[in-house]
């Protein structure tokens, strides 16, 4: 079934500093929708919106799934999760003292996903073979490449509809950022996932972005039809490509 995700006019900060104002965007059923921006903007606040993390002071968020809609502001990120939207979190957020397997049965929380751990784990496995080669080994260990496949397949046994994800090129080299962004161009294919990604490398973000936001100080500056449009952009060409 057909599901999309809708952001109205959401206003949200911490404590007295506000961070959005009125944001509005959505993510329809099967597109890669890139959430563009530099550090600082709003991109992390707006996702935390979206899983129920930061509560917003104004504005509409709803999710529109099987035939009927679902306002997400007011419920818990349990059960945003249990409604099939899952994180890959900036950072990783992975628990470091266990194993791989163990952070991996961690992300199986959503009750849809219980009765087919073991292929999903499978799917996880097949996705990226190195970690059933570390699923013995403490995710602290490993290198921040091979954490960030733990932290997308970990959000992956969730089984989700839509997969939201955080900043995947922190802290990685160019190459296994590249790497990584092939993988989540992979999955979303296979899985048939509907996919919104925050990120600040344009380069990286465009080769599976089918259209996108630019967000500048908490107010999307920019919406992008396609990715041609967001390449043309003059923002783009200042800020991202040094023309």
């Amino acid at each position: 079934m057909a599901n999309r995700i809708v952001v109205d006019n959401v206003a949200a900060g911490y404590g007295t500093v506000q961070v959005l104002h009125g944001v509005s965007i959505s993510v329809e059923h099967g597109e890669t929708v890139v959430l563009l921006g530099s550090n600082g903007n709003g991109k992390s606040t707006l996702i935390n919106c979206i899983m129920g993390i930061v509560r917003p002071s104004a504005g509409e968020i709803y999710l529109e799934a099987d035939g009927e809609r679902f306002d997400l502001i007011g419920k818990t990120p349990e059960q945003i999760v249990d409604l099939g939207i899952t994180l890959v979190p900036e950072g990783r957020r992975l628990f470091p003292a266990l194993t791989v397997e163990e952070n991996l049965m961690l992300g199986a929380f959503r009750k849809d996903a219980r009765a087919r751990i073991e292929q999903n784990l499978e799917i996880c496995f097949e996705a990226f073979p190195t970690l059933r080669e570390r699923k013995s080994q403490r995710a602290g260990s490993m290198s921040g490449g091979e954490q960030q496949m733990l932290a997308v397949a970990r959000a992956l046994m969730a089984e989700p509809r839509i997969l939201l994800i955080d900043e995947p090129s922190v802290g990685l080299a160019p190459i296994l950022v590249s790497r990584m962004i092939a993988k989540i161009k992979e999955l979303k294919e296979k899985r048939q996932l509907t996919v919104m990604m925050a990120e600040q490398n344009f380069n990286q973000a465009i080769k599976i972005a089918d259209r996108g936001y630019i967000i500048v100080h908490g107010e999307i500056a920019f919406e992008g039809k396609n990715a041609q449009d967001l390449q043309d952009n003059d923002m783009i060409k200042q800020y991202y490509l040094g023309v």
